[in-house]
């Protein structure tokens, strides 16, 4: 059984990685591993060489764009909306088990052309060893074919590790629930469109708001779609709460009115269930 990392040793390596750079654009989702990342970097670098940057697209739902936007205003750094159009990429829109790959590829491009043009040289991500070692992260490539840096992940970081961090740093993301991307909700070989992300974001904020006026508090939500029906998703407590309630059929008649028409189902969240 291998030990934890001694969490002020791989602090000190991840302040000294980032001095090392000179200046970074931070790849910033609002996360808690973004967030971890850009606080880091704000104790290792003058204010002036610190960028946030967020990917302001269509696969972002809003109510994450502005949480990102008050961590920033909060934590004192400059934050960049740089505009991305992934639905305008062919792999990215036929979501084949690749999607991450043109995503990614298309936003980290983005960032690699403000790094330069802000004279800071490197953009990095949040990147963790748990996300290195997972299977299937299509994503990474495009991160290692732009030469992003990866500081958590090279300091020997993962997500325990980071949310220990978050903690002793008092960030108000250290117990924030994982919030990927909308497009993650589509099963592979259901294509992406503006109108299904608009659904699944319009169908979760649904959900929610109902869950929680049935006095049901729901920390892990997802709708994904499928092929022919949608699903709905809900971390162990919520889906015991929601049994015990009786509200299964409440809940799942409720999505009916944000353009669910097809059947749909309850059942556990599980991460990447679709991917």
């Amino acid at each position: 059984m291998t030990s934890p990392p001694d969490l002020s040793a791989i602090v000190e390596g991840l302040l000294g990685r980032l001095s090392d750079l000179g200046g970074v654009v931070v790849a910033f989702s609002g996360g808690v591993d973004s967030t971890v990342l850009l606080a880091a970097a704000l104790r290792s670098l003058p204010r002036g060489r610190v960028v946030a940057a967020t990917a302001d697209s269509p696969s972002l739902a809003r109510t994450e764009l502005a949480h990102a936007q008050r961590l920033v205003e909060a934590m004192g750094a400059e934050h960049v909306l740089v505009p991305v159009d992934e639905l305008s990429v062919d792999g990215y829109r036929a979501n084949a088990g690749d999607r991450c790959y043109f995503c990614k590829q298309t936003m980290l491009s983005a960032f690699s052309e403000l790094a330069v043009t802000r004279g800071l040289g490197h953009v990095a991500t949040g990147t963790h060893l748990g996300d290195r070692r997972a299977p299937h992260r299509p994503g990474l490539r495009a991160a290692r074919e732009l030469r992003v840096v990866e500081p958590l992940a090279d300091a020997g970081f993962d997500k325990s590790a980071i949310r220990a961090l978050a903690r002793a740093w008092e960030l108000d993301v250290a117990d924030k629930p994982a919030s990927p991307c909308l497009a993650s909700r589509l099963a592979v070989g259901v294509p992406v469109t503006i109108g299904r992300l608009n659904l699944v974001e319009r169908s979760e904020a649904a959900a929610r708001l109902f869950l929680t006026e049935s006095g049901v508090h729901p920390r892990d939500l997802r709708v994904r779609l499928l092929a022919d029906q949608f699903r709905l998703e809900l971390d162990e407590q919520t889906y015991t709460d929601v049994t015990n309630a009786g509200l299964i059929d409440s809940v799942l008649q409720h999505l009916s009115s944000t353009g669910l028409v097809v059947h749909g189902t309850l059942t556990h969240y599980r991460s990447g269930s679709v991917s």
